[in-house]
């Protein structure tokens, strides 16, 4: 029994790839599982394989978990679809959806045929494993992101002002004013200018002796 070895890759990650091998006569939804098992992604998320062009241009979908409509209108099954029956090309190329909520994109392409399985290997069997799979960010941790991002903000505002610990009290007796300070201090400033020349209106009905100007 033929063996097909795909190599799998984010559409955005170019530097994460996962290669697998896999039987002939096994389906794409023991792919599909394979991959989140190389991924640690969750696999029972409605996702697609799509028959690829070379330039990645998607055909016939396969699905799993389709939504009503999909059903509807008859899509195939992963469950129910061999991975032999869609090979016709020796480097056929599958555009792979995971997870349509939150979806990553992947591109799957077929690089080696090997004839014969290895009675010692468990099949489908991870090959090559390069990258990390980037973190998925759902409703239950994206709370913790957002403090964590803006604990971050801060602690990088305090980097770009050289803190150290001993600072505290020169920050504290600062009493949080920072920008709002400067704008105060200038502001009292023209108060200043303006009481030192006047309140900016010039008197045009005397002298500078007291003297109606309208006498000369």
């Amino acid at each position: 029994m033929a063996i097909y070895r795909f190599r799998i890759s984010f559409e955005d990650y170019d530097d994460i790839s996962r290669e697998i091998d896999i039987k002939s006569n096994q389906t794409f939804e023991d792919l599909h599982r394979a991959i989140h098992r190389s991924t640690g992604y969750d696999a029972d998320k409605s996702s697609s394989f799509y028959v690829s062009t070379d330039n990645w241009i998607k055909g016939e979908e396969i699905a799993i978990h389709p939504n009503q409509r999909k059903i509807d209108n008859g899509v195939t099954l992963m469950e129910k679809s061999k991975l032999s029956s869609f090979i016709d090309d020796p480097h056929q190329k599958f555009y792979y959806i995971y997870n349509f909520d939150r979806p990553y994109d992947f591109h799957v392409e077929l690089i080696k045929i090997i004839l014969a399985a290895d009675p010692k290997i468990e099949y489908p069997y991870l090959v090559k494993s390069i990258g990390e799979a980037p973190k998925i960010i759902d409703k239950s941790n994206i709370g913790s992101f957002a403090a964590s991002t803006t604990a971050n903000d801060d602690f990088d505002f305090l980097n770009e002002m050289d803190f150290v610990p001993e600072d505290t009290d020169e920050l504290e007796a600062m009493g949080g004013r920072g920008i709002n300070a400067e704008e105060t201090q200038e502001s009292d400033e023209e108060e200043e200018q303006e009481d030192e020349f006047g309140d900016g209106e010039e008197d045009y009905g005397n002298d500078d002796y007291g003297n109606d100007k309208d006498d000369y």
